[in-house]
This record gives C-alpha cells, structure tokens and sequence, in this order.
C-alpha cells in the first residue's frame, strides 16, 4: 500500500461536496415525498452557496498568492484543486436540473404545476399583473447600464435578471471603409426582491393548484419596467454571484469588539467574486458584456446553470396544503420523569436527564432557563451562544432573568459564520437589559454549548446546568439532532465555571478534572483514549471505539486511528459529512467502517464510545475531529457517568449504525454507495427507528407505573 499523503487522506472539499452529492440523492430519490425532495433542491444549492463562500474561496486565494499548499491539502496543489471543485460542480448542477424536471413533471401528476410567464390563462394574467402592480414594482431595483462609470456592486445573496434590449434606432457603424446600419444594444440589471416571497401561489383552478417563481412574474411585467424604451426586443437572464465571505477583522484597540465584526460584515458585501452563475441560454453578447464590466476572468469559477438560480428558496416551497407529499411529523416526545409544569430544577437534582431533540421536546431547556429566570434561590445564569433562532426565547429568558434581579454572564460569538448580523443584534438588546456580555478570546472562536445557574441552598452554592452538543436554537432543533445533558453534578459544573473564568482572564489556564476542553487538552486527551483502546487490542482483551460526528479531517487524529486499527481496534464510524480517513484498506484501515445517514433530520450529535474493556467510556461533545475544533476553538467534551444515559447513548449509536436505507457508506471512490439490505432483511430507517426506541423507553416507563 502506498502511504504517501494523497492515498492516506480524501481531500477535505471533495469529501464535503460528496456529502452534498448525498443531500442531491435525496432529492432524487423517489421513496421521499416530492415536496420534501423540492426541500433537499434548496438543502443541496443553499449548502453550495455557503461552500464557495468559505471553502473554496480560501482554496482560491491560496491559490492566487502562488503556493501549491500541497501540505495542507494532503498532496493536492491549490491550483488543481480549483479546477477539480469546478468540474464536480457543474456536474452537480446539471444534476441536480435533471432532478428539478423530474420533481416538476411528478408534481404536475399531482395536479400541481409549476408555470412561467409564457402560458398563463386568463385569470392567472390578471392575478399575477396586480402582484406586480402593488407588491412587486415598487420594490424593484433595477438599473440601465451602458453608461455607468462604474458597474453596481451585486450583493452574493440575491439573484438578478441580466437584461438586453435591442432598439428600434439604428447606428451606423464604419467597417472596412463600408457603413454598416447596427442595432443599439442596451443593457440593464433587475435585483428579485428579497422582501417578496419568491415562491408565489396562484389561484387553483379546479384541483389544479398553481405556482410561479417571482422571476417569471418579473419577466412577464417586464414591458411594464422598461416602457420608456423604443425597443424591438428584449430579454432577461438570471445570474448569480458568489463571494468570499471572510471577515478581515481590525485590529484597531479604540474600536470594540462589537465594532469590529459589525465592519467586517458590512465589508463582506464587496469580497471578491467566487463564484458566477448564469443560464446557459443567455446570449453570448449578454454574458461577455456582465463577465468584462463585473471583471470576472478564468481565474474565476464560472458555472453554466438553468433558468433559475437561489434554489435554496426551495427549503421554504409552499406545503399548499399538500401534507400527504410530506414527511409525516411526529410531536416531539416527553423525556420519561420530566414534566414542562413541574419544577425541572428539583428533578435534576436528583439525577441526570438527556434531551434527544428532535426526538424528545427542546422545550425542557427553556423551561430550565425560565424557572431560573424566576428561582429566588438563583443568583447567577452563564451561557454560552453561538447560533440563535430568529426571536430567540433562549434570549427573552436570559433578559427575563436579568430584569428579575440575577447576574447574567453570556458568552455570544460574533464570528458565528454567517450569523454574526443576528448575533450583533441580540448582544445589543441584552446590552441594554444589563445583561454581562463576554465576546471571546482573540483568535479562537467559542464552540461549545455550555450553560452553569447558581443556586443558594442552605447557605452554599449549588450548581444546575446544561452541556450539549448543538446550538441553544429552538428552530433547528426541530430538525437537528443532537443531545443535551441537564445536570446538577458539581465537579462536572465546577469544570464548566472554570470556562467561564478562562472566557474572563485568558492567559491562565485551568486544569479540568472531568470536562475535556479544546484547544488545550482535546488533542492529547484523546490521543490517550485511543493509545488504551491499542494497548488493549495488543493485550488481547476487548477494543473498540465508536465514533458519531459531523466532521473527520484533522490528518493527525486519522493516523492515530490508523494505528489503532493496525493494532486490531474495531471502528465503527457515523460521519455525516466530511470524511477525509479511508476505510478498509488493508495495512491502513481495515479494521475501521465508515458510515454516513442522510435522511429527514440533519445528523448533528457528537457522541464518542471507548470500549475500555468492556466498561465503556461514554462521551458527547461539541467538538468533531477537525483541526478548528481540537486546536482553534474552545470546544467541550463531557463525560457520560450515569449509567441509564450511557445506556442510551451506546444503544441510539447501534440503532444508526444498523440503518439499512438511508446509510451510505465513506470510501475512497466518493462512490456514496448505499448499505445494500440483505436478502429477507426488513428495511430499518435509523432516524424512525431512532424515534421509536424513545417512544418504546416511554410506553415501557408508564407500563411500569401502573
């Protein structure tokens, strides 16, 4: 077996587009409900936005500045890895049209018919004239651009409408001595209102129920938009721009912290172009024009697409009431011995608790900040905040509780990508509530999911609290799943207020006794966890370890399971998304199977089992095993002691673990082969089967009752 680089590791942005390759066979797949597989479309583009603005924009510039960064990369030059993520692109776009004609046509089956502006009945004429007098004219930006001096900057998260006309006048134009009549040609830009739902119902006729994209609705008015023009004909393409969204942070000591990333965002409007998409139809003219005034060159990744670019508009596609082309939703389930009326706080006294959103209610962890809102006995609430809802009911708690006389300690990240706009906003409103804000250490971003109240109880300090392994988020905690840990264990929460003191003075570190902490300890302490799990496998006894994450791609923490599976170790692992190790090469990894579940729910736990001889340790985590997360981050992993919880944990793993439709397996070939069912073996959704193993924890619990 060659060991060298490029045959030890997958190149981490292949592995992230075969992920998103996984989301499009989603779309594709005909057991999923068809408005659910309009939903993976939008998944599939909105992911690929955020790609290029943060993957493959920092290979490009990598790139640009000369270096091959063959090292970092494992083995591949910057400049080929360009052209590779390009060509496995436009692939993927072609796709995924293919896939969006296909839905169409099976939803026009359905009596539900996707029209654009050329074939619209009277009533629908009518309809869609009056949606664009008095909701959609007055919102347009549009502007002609022959004799602009400098072309408008177009902003990365919207589409526009490339627009040609050609006049009815004629120039004359000298060639060879020969005067030659010339068309006038004009250019112009149409901005799709954001403010406007791009998805617009029509009137159903019948049991017909209808649908137009806002574009179409634009280009059928478009006479109206451009009636001071003597024209002949006129057209209007969409293109799309991409562009880098890393924020150069100031370094200015006058300015805050705040102040800082709220520039910084304001600055991402103007990164350089990434990414430009355009509908393969346009006029040659058409583009050359848009590509020589935006100044996009080769150098650029420019991609031939459809007619309709921003699908990820289709994650929001109207369920028309349509239920039966959906996935049938389940109430999230009660956690057994919780109750939403009764005090939370005096149950996790007693023991622990695990929240399996969206399994089980999140709702159990705004009950717990809102009783400590209102707890005369609590003196003090720390958080950690990373990524938020929209009207956050995490935050109306906190300021609930500052208003009620406690001590707020909130750690929010401003450089949560892409939320740092929402995450700006929500520290100014609990600025102004008296809510103590704590906005970082300087170059490391604060990952983990922590929380810590302190209660007076008989004249001394109790500790209540949470650790989980996803954002404190009620709206994607409808779709994520991860888990959280309610606990009154006070070494466990004496660890947890230790974080909150490095968050305050930086530079003295703290030693942990129970909590594993990125960036300092992380790396070496599971290095440690492995090294047992191969001493073991060397001596004969029982090794193993299971890992479930999102991510694999830190190159040292793969050698290091390499070796253990060169030692004997057994590997189990559930990666959602990047996988960079490969599994099942004799002499590498043959002990180890990888494993990827991509279904309804996004798979977001961290859950790490180590066999240590057959008394497993059992961890959940806000950390995955990439470079960031154990060496760029504050990130916390929390041991699991109480021994109905492991239970869970290690049980929930085998039910992924055993799934049978939606599992594909990581491999080197980038394949996403499914796991194939045996013959005679009965279909097993993880996910379902996942929410029926808490379902049947409940129904066994209220029979032991009786």
């Amino acid at each position: 077996m060659n060991l060298d680089k490029k045959y030890r590791y997958i190149d981490r942005e292949k592995s992230w587009l075969t992920f998103n390759a996984r989301v499009l066979q989603e779309a594709a797949d005909n057991a999923v409900p068809l408005l659910d597989r309009m939903r993976f479309l939008g998944i599939f583009s909105n992911n690929l936005d955020e790609f290029f603005r943060v993957r493959y924009a920092a290979i490009r510039r990598l790139s640009l500045s000369g270096q091959t960064g063959e090292k970092i990369l494992g083995g591949i030059s910057a400049q080929q890895l360009v052209k590779d993520i390009t060509d496995i692109v436009i692939k993927q776009q072609s796709e995924s049209l293919r896939i969006l004609s296909i839905i169409e046509k099976q939803l026009e089956e359905e009596n539900v018919i996707i029209v654009d502006e050329t074939g619209l009945c009277q009533e629908h004429q009518n309809f869609v004239h009056d949606l664009f007098i008095q909701k959609v004219s007055p919102e347009l930006v549009t502007i002609i651009l022959n004799d602009l001096a400098e072309f408008p900057l177009l902003k990365d998260t919207s589409g526009y409408l490339a627009v040609k006309l050609v006049m009815k006048t004629e120039e004359k134009t000298k060639v060879l001595g020969l005067v030659k009549p010339k068309k006038e040609i004009r250019y112009a830009i149409i901005e799709i209102p954001k403010n406007i739902n791009r998805i617009v119902v029509l009137p159903s006729i019948g049991e017909k129920q209808y649908i137009m994209l806002l574009d179409d609705v634009i280009r059928y008015n478009i006479s109206n938009i451009f009636n001071v023009f003597d024209y002949e004909k006129i057209s209007a393409h969409m293109i799309k721009i991409t562009r880098d969204a890393q924020l150069d942070i100031d370094s200015d000591m006058s300015k805050s912290m705040l102040q800082k990333i709220a520039t910084s965002v304001k600055e991402r409007r103007v990164g350089e172009p990434v990414r430009f998409i355009y509908d393969k139809t346009i006029d040659k003219d058409t583009l050359n024009f848009f590509l020589k005034r935006m100044k996009i060159d080769a150098s650029d990744s420019i991609i031939p697409g459809g007619r309709y670019h921003n699908r990820r508009d289709y994650m929001n596609f109207p369920n028309l009431g349509r239920f039966d082309l959906l996935y049938q939703q389940k109430a999230p389930l009660p956690v057994e011995g919780l109750s939403l009326e009764g005090s939370i706080l005096s149950k996790i006294a007693k023991k622990d608790y695990l929240i399996c959103a969206p399994y089980q209610s999140f709702s159990y962890l705004i009950k717990f900040l809102r009783e400590a809102a209102l707890d005369p006995k609590v003196t003090a609430i720390k958080i950690t905040l990373y990524r938020l809802a929209k009207n956050s009911q995490i935050i109306s708690s906190l300021i609930n509780a500052a208003k009620n006389g406690k001590r707020v300690i909130v750690q929010i990240e401003l450089q949560a990508r892409f939320d740092e706009a929402s995450n700006i906003s929500y520290a100014e409103q609990m600025q102004q509530e008296g809510i103590e804000l704590i906005f970082g250490i300087k170059g490391l971003k604060v990952h983990s999911k922590i929380c810590v109240v302190d209660r007076l109880e008989d004249g001394k300090v109790k500790r209540y609290g949470f650790i989980s392994t996803g954002n404190f988020n009620e709206s994607t905690a409808k779709i994520y799943t991860d888990v959280t840990l309610l606990t009154s264990h006070q070494k466990i929460l004496k660890d947890v207020t230790k974080i909150f003191e490095f968050f305050d003075i930086n530079y003295r570190l703290h030693r942990y006794k129970h909590l594993i902490v990125s960036p300092h300890y992380s790396r070496s302490r599971f290095y440690k966890l492995i090294d047992r799990e191969i001493h073991n496998a060397q001596a004969g006894r029982p090794a193993y370890i299971n890992l479930k994450m999102n991510s694999l791609s830190d190159f040292q923490m793969i050698d290091k399971l390499y070796d253990a599976s060169n030692a004997g170790v057994k590997m189990k692992l559930q990666i959602r998304g990047i996988c960079s190790l490969i599994p099942g090469i004799k002499g590498m990894s043959e002990n180890i199977e990888a494993i990827s579940i991509v279904d309804n729910f996004l798979e977001h736990t961290r859950v790490f089992i180590f066999c240590n001889d057959n008394n497993p340790e059992v961890f959940i985590s806000s950390a995955d095993f990439m470079t960031r997360n154990l060496d760029g981050r504050v990130e916390v992993t929390c041991p699991i002691y109480q021994e109905d919880i492991k239970k869970q944990l290690i049980d929930t793993f085998e039910v992924g673990w055993k799934g049978n439709v939606k599992a594909r397996f990581h491999s080197e070939k980038l394949d996403n082969k499914y796991r194939i069912r045996k013959e005679n073996e009965p279909v097993f959704r993880a996910q379902q089967e996942t929410y029926n193993y808490y379902k049947n924890e409940i129904e066994e619990h209220n029979k032991s009752q009786i």
